[in-house]
């Protein structure tokens, strides 16, 4: 059952924002993927950007079930959220644990005291309290890990391969991009989210729930896209100025409240197990987790994409966001504008924006492709797969080259391209001092290498800090070890102050 919030003026008494629709296909009206899809559309499904399907009882893609003890999963690097702002005005910054987990460990986790959800009468309390208490407990989210929980024989509406225009990047440029020709999964526990984006290059997805609580969905109709790109570049200055399309670096997170505030029209809906949601290109969306469920996604194409691909806004500040070359479906579907496009020529709207002419932007070198090539020729370094889904910090700085096990237990690094303007761009660093010091003096015979000693550090400068306490006794020393070098542990001396009345 969907549920409609629209608000606006202009669309006060006219009741025409589209409602999120729910389709429950029998098993042959099922079983064609792209024809079911332009089934939808032709009934407006799109015009909502998000639809609800349930599928026939006979589609099983997963015959064996989902007991967690049978499923040998493991979580390579989950994702902290820490969430920041106040009156519905969000941030979300990613950071990257440095330890992988088994399904079983997060499970544990998700419904650990800390963790797990809380009681509550219905879905709509539950929302009040993740709006209530989104700052507060950090959530993981096990987001973006390669692989699939179908069977490998299932042949219908098989999340990893939908066989659709889509796979053109891969038949014409062998390119293969994880998480959107691919399939990922997401593994959620309480509150952990995903903030406002459009699906890269604009193209539309599915997410399929396998097991587990609910997630609530958040869809603005694309028609309205422009006005929460609207809000965000007014309220989150600072990160528009840096990047004209940081929606795609889905960090931002902004509350119902503030979207009627803003006359911005949006549709909610739950999605339960067992079944499946769609988003159509240009179709803003944001949600979060109740618990611990398991999801199944990837992204799609079919012809009506094409025109919202070549016009889709381009992140440039991030050498990982997904960039694909429009030319082979140019030159396949609309051979008649090839020509033009190619000139940079190619005039006309935005699908969303009908009175809005101007030219589609010429094509692109396939960054990918040259990075595949690149890493074929050099194999020195170890470069990742285009990669869709949340904006993460990076551990070390550099995600091409693979750290030694023992510095990266030590290093992490978390940054963010914040908002508004009280909050500002984060970047955290914690690195471990160097474990040897060389002689600084060229001119000296080289000396075998010492250890750097924390302890004979922090005895100085505790001692600057006793000596300057306003006391005229000496202190007593409680431990005779003073402080010892293990730093988890320390051993403290007290002095007795006397302060006058007015200090």
């Amino acid at each position: 059952m969907s549920t409609r919030l629209s608000f606006g003026d202009d669309d006060a008494g006219t009741n025409n924002v589209p409602r999120i629709m729910t389709f429950r296909p029998s098993y042959e009206e099922f079983v064609n993927f792209a024809e079911y899809i332009d089934y939808m559309e032709s009934r407006g499904a799109h015009k909502a950007g998000l639809v609800k399907i349930i599928p026939p009882v006979e589609w099983k893609p997963r015959r064996s079930g989902y007991d967690i003890e049978n499923i040998n999963m493991t979580i390579p690097a989950p994702i902290c959220q820490v969430v920041t702002g106040a009156h519905g005005l969000y941030q979300q910054i990613n950071i990257q644990q440095r330890r992988q987990m088994t399904l079983r460990q997060f499970m544990e986790k998700a419904n650990s005291e800390l963790h797990q959800t809380p009681k509550h009468f219905d879905y709509d309390d539950l929302e009040r309290k993740y709006w209530k208490n989104i700052t507060y407990i950090s959530p993981l989210y096990a987001a973006d890990v390669k692989g699939t929980l179908s069977d490998e024989d299932l042949d219908v509406w098989n999340i990893g391969r939908l066989d659709t225009i889509l796979n053109l990047v891969n038949t014409d440029y062998g390119i293969e991009i994880d998480g959107v020709n691919t399939a990922y999964l997401y593994f959620g526990m309480w509150k952990s989210s995903f903030a406002w984006h459009t699906e890269d290059m604009d193209l539309y997805s599915i997410n399929y729930l396998h097991f587990g609580a609910p997630k609530t969905w958040y869809a603005i109709p694309p028609r309205y896209g422009r006005r929460l790109e609207k809000l965000a570049n007014e309220t989150f200055v600072e990160n528009f100025q840096e990047c004209n399309a940081y929606l795609r670096h889905k960090m931002t997170m902004i509350s119902p409240k503030v979207l009627r505030q803003h006359n911005i029209p949006y549709n909610k809906i739950t999605q339960e197990a067992g079944e499946i949601m769609i988003t159509f290109p240009f179709g803003y969306h944001a949600g979060f987790n109740h618990g611990f469920n398991g999801a199944e996604s990837t992204n799609f194409a079919s012809k009506r994409w094409i025109e919202y691909g070549k016009r889709a806004s381009i992140c440039k500040c991030r050498s990982d966001m997904v960039k694909i070359s429009m030319e082979t479906f140019v030159r396949r579907f609309q051979p008649e504008r090839y020509d033009n496009w190619l000139k940079g020529e190619d005039y006309g709207c935005h699908p969303e924006e009908p009175g809005k002419i101007c030219a589609a932007a010429p094509p692109t070198i396939n960054e990918y492709k040259i990075i595949e090539e690149s890493s074929q020729a050099t194999k020195a370094k170890h470069v990742h797969r285009q990669k869709r889904g949340c904006s993460l910090a990076d551990v070390n700085g550099n995600s091409d080259v693979e750290a030694p096990a023992e510095e990266e237990e030590d290093k992490i690094s978390v940054s963010s391209r914040s908002s508004c303007s009280n909050l500002k761009q984060a970047v955290v660093k914690l690195r471990k001092l160097p474990s040897t010091v060389t002689d600084a003096q060229p001119s000296t015979p080289a000396s075998p290498k010492e250890k750097y000693d924390f302890n004979s550090v922090a005895v100085v400068r505790v001692k600057r800090l006793w000596n300057a306490l306003p006391c005229e006794k000496p202190g007593t020393n409680l431990l005779p070890n003073g402080i010892v070098k293990n730093t988890k542990r320390m051993r403290f001396q007290t002095k007795v102050l006397t302060l006058d009345d007015e200090d």
